[in-house]
């Protein structure tokens, strides 16, 4: 018997090793982190089907006729269907409510993330008298709860002569968005060390220079993130814009017009899963462009110590 054949039997009857079929040795603990690995994979699979699997239902039933939809038999493949329903949901009032979300969008997105940024770095980078109080203070406006909010939100918009108007709706949404917007800008600036900018000024550059050309680019992952989460915040709310838009429809609020139908009509549930796939369809294009910096964003700071 050879000394590699003494010690597998050796670490066989201590339980570290195993033999397989055609003889090779399997140290029992890397077959037990592989078999973990495996289990691990196999719960995250699991995980992501039972996540994915709404979105493709929604996918999926926006393409089945009403009959289809209506049957007892789920239809799990959209074999035979068409694009009727989407031929149906796009009319004029989509597009009115298309252009109202992105103007609203885009300008809330605008205005929160310059303000965002320029007190997040007076915060980050400045000592001021009240600069403590101003951070709690951002952080109780965030514990207010917006249901207590719509009288006397409505009743200034009345008094503006804001109701169903995009800027109205555009300085609640920045007003809503803003405070958490600034506490996660505020953690990228304070990541990006002062020392840098020094350094640039030793070098011959302003501190304006310095912040531009130095910290700014480095801040641009930050940025974004705190983009996507203020796009997102503004793009998919609801409450308010029922509250405040009264003839001026959002996209979420087009979307509800399809289930608020009248006791005599039967909810069109094709038309319903072919608009919420249009209104889903901006968001993800949106993902799709910003995904790099946002991951990068996200991160940023993991692995400092």
């Amino acid at each position: 018997m050879t000394v590699t054949a003494t010690r597998t039997a050796v670490e066989k009857s201590a339980g570290r090793v195993a033999v397989s079929a055609d003889g090779s040795r399997i140290p029992v603990r890397r077959r037990k982190l592989r078999l973990g690995t495996w289990l691990l994979s196999i719960l995250a699979l699991v995980i992501a089907v039972i996540w994915a699997f709404p979105v493709y239902w929604m996918v999926n039933s926006s393409m089945l006729s009403t009959a289809t939809l209506e049957s007892f038999t789920p239809t799990f493949f959209p074999v035979g269907g068409s694009f009727s329903n989407f031929e149906r949901v796009l009319t004029p009032s989509f597009f009115s409510a298309l252009a109202v979300s992105v103007g609203v969008t885009l300008l809330s997105v605008a205005v929160c993330l310059t303000f965002a940024f320029l007190a997040s770095i007076a915060i980050s980078r400045f000592k001021f008298r009240g600069r403590v109080s101003f951070i709690v203070t951002i952080l109780l406006i965030q514990m207010l709860p917006a249901e207590g909010l719509f009288i006397a939100q409505y009743k200034m918009m009345a008094s503006f002569g804001l109701l169903s108007n995009v800027l109205g709706l555009s300085i609640l949404y920045v007003a809503a968005v803003v405070p958490f917007t600034i506490w996660m800008l505020r953690g990228f600036v304070a990541g990006v060390p002062a020392e840098l900018e020094e350094a640039g000024m030793i070098d011959g550059l302003s501190r304006t220079q310095a912040f531009v050309r130095i910290t700014l680019p480095l801040l641009a992952p930050g940025l974004v993130a705190s983009g996507v989460f203020a796009f997102l915040q503004c793009w998919n709310e609801f409450t308010v814009a029922l509250v405040i838009m009264e003839n001026n429809r959002t996209l979420p609020l087009w979307l509800r017009g399809f289930v608020q139908q009248s006791a005599t009509q039967a909810i069109d549930w094709g038309q319903v899963m072919a608009a919420s796939t249009i209104v889903a369809i901006p968001v993800i294009i949106f993902f799709v462009i910003v995904q790099g910096r946002m991951t990068s964003g996200l991160v940023a700071g993991a692995v400092k110590g």
